[in-house]
């Protein structure tokens, strides 16, 4: 039985403190006083196994944006088949490829509370039911009715999950490791996307909707082998949890008792009310970080365009005379990968700020190649060597598009966005920041191809002036976090 703090008790956890749906387990503490009892182990492997029990945490939730990023990237490889075999129309497979979005709304809406009620882990389990049911639903469709229904149920879990991963393991990790282990969180997608571009190209629909559910079947009893987040649990109460948990994090002969203590000092002050009305969130020490800093990052991460380029990149392909387009897009999701993991090995060395700036600045001079590309080449003869010099000019241009955004749009907002919220309005602000990014995706995703139907270079051009602006918004507003814990980026905003 866990035992609750009288000094949180008193701030307002109350009778209303919920036990975590799945439990911290006695085998931690077991472990931790059968390591306390050997006084031999040297301070390098003090340090390993710290690592291990963090990296092993963020690898087991990373399967969380793995069965992300493979629901962003199903649709591309599956298009001409799934439209063959059910006799759909392009304007159906657009609707069912957009209903994950819509489904993503819905979990995102929903995120918040049910991390907050029964825990991250908890909130986790919970998403992987609809996705595994999703993709299956998908796999078995034998009409267009089955297809959607499985699309919004994947979206759901999504939805769910793109809120709680960045949120756990920031929760987890300690200050100096906290940028790149959240990077991880955007890498997975990556992986996950490039995963659907691969298989796409061999295996038939239905077989890759059945692979689309091994991300999640492993994740359910991952969990069970990962400690609870100690800050949730310190914010519900269970004190003695939340120092096992944070025991097992550090490793069990480090002195945890300081970053112990900040955390109590911290969920103490911020968590005199159990719940925060939307209402309050207009105080400028909750407005800032959520309005100016959380929603607006994750707003222009979305609307600089990339889900448009990543969702419609073979037939930009074919518009720029690309004629391997799928080729050329698996190309893409790899260029992705490399990108991203490359943000996570500096994101702690660099700073937040300075990978943003770059890579907003990388996304405007690309914007601005590809749209340049595009208007030349139509104003130029097909049969003009200077016609295939300007598709390749725009594939260039896509390539650094892609690699500008995965060095800091992508991975960073998410790791700021977990990082500024403070414990108290982490759940409901959290879910309000995570619903304004789906919404702008889902926007991004429906108006992309009647812009590019417009016009390429248009398009591009509007996706360049959205990137200028997101350069002078990083610029201006968003602060650095490196090298600060969780409780003094909070204070900060006091």
């Amino acid at each position: 039985m866990a035992t609750r703090d009288p000094e949180i008790e008193e701030g307002g956890g109350g009778s209303s403190l919920k036990k975590p749906l799945l439990h911290t387990g006695s085998w931690y503490r077991m472990a931790g006083m059968s390591s306390r009892q050997s006084s031999m182990l040297a301070s390098s492997a003090q340090m390993l196994r710290e690592s291990v029990s963090i990296f092993l945490c963020v690898s087991i939730v990373a399967l969380g944006p793995i069965q992300f990023g493979f629901t962003c990237g199903y649709s591309n490889p599956t298009q001409a088949d799934i439209i063959m075999d059910l006799n759909l129309k392009i304007s159906e497979f657009s609707m069912f490829g957009s209903l994950a979005n819509v489904g993503a709304m819905v979990g995102a809406i929903a995120s918040g509370q049910i991390a907050e009620n029964i825990g991250r882990k908890g909130s986790l389990m919970i998403a992987a039911i609809p996705n595994i049911l999703g993709w299956l639903a998908i796999s078995f469709a034998r009409d267009y009715s089955f297809l959607c229904m499985g699309r919004l149920l994947e979206g759901f879990g999504v939805g769910v999950i793109s809120y709680t991963v960045p949120v756990y393991i920031a929760e987890i990790s300690p200050q100096n490791l906290r940028g790149s282990l959240g990077s991880v969180n955007q890498l997975s997608v990556t992986i996950g996307i490039l995963l659907a571009y691969l298989l796409g190209l061999f295996l038939p629909w239905r077989a890759l909707a059945v692979i689309g559910t091994l991300p999640c079947i492993i994740l359910i009893p991952g969990l069970f082998f990962i400690p609870e987040s100690p800050r949730w649990l310190a914010k519900m109460g269970f004190m003695e949890d939340c120092e096992t948990s944070l025991q097992v994090l550090r490793g069990f002969d480090t002195d945890i008792s300081t970053e112990f203590n900040e955390i109590k000092r911290s969920v103490a002050t911020s968590g005199k009310r159990a719940t925060i009305r939307i209402s309050e969130l207009k105080r400028r020490r909750f407005w800032y970080p959520l309005m100016v800093v959380g929603i607006g990052l994750l707003l222009l991460q979305q609307l600089s365009g990339i889900n448009g380029v990543l969702f419609y990149s073979s037939n930009i392909f074919k518009s720029a005379g690309i004629s391997s387009s799928k080729a050329a897009t698996f190309g893409l999701g790899a260029i992705q990968v490399v990108a991203t993991a490359i943000t996570t090995s500096l994101v702690d060395k660099s700073g937040r700020r300075a990978l943003l700036l770059l890579s907003s600045f990388l996304m405007v001079a690309s914007s601005l190649l590809a749209s340049m590309s595009f208007f030349l080449k139509h104003l130029v003869s097909k049969d003009s060597s200077l016609y295939g010099f300007l598709g390749t000019l725009a594939l260039i241009g896509l390539v650094i598009m892609v690699s500008g955004f995965s060095l800091g749009l992508g991975p960073i907002p998410w790791v700021i966005m977990s990082e500024i919220l403070p414990v108290n309005i982490k759940s409901l602000a959290g879910s309000v920041a995570t619903l304004f990014n789906w919404l702008a995706a889902s926007i991004v995703t429906m108006t992309a191809p009647l812009l590019l139907d417009w016009s390429s270079g248009g398009t591009f051009l509007i996706y360049a002036a959205v990137s200028t602006f997101t350069l002078f918004f990083v610029k201006v507003w968003v602060p650095e976090t490196k090298g600060k814990t969780l409780e003094e980026i909070q204070w900060s905003f006091r």
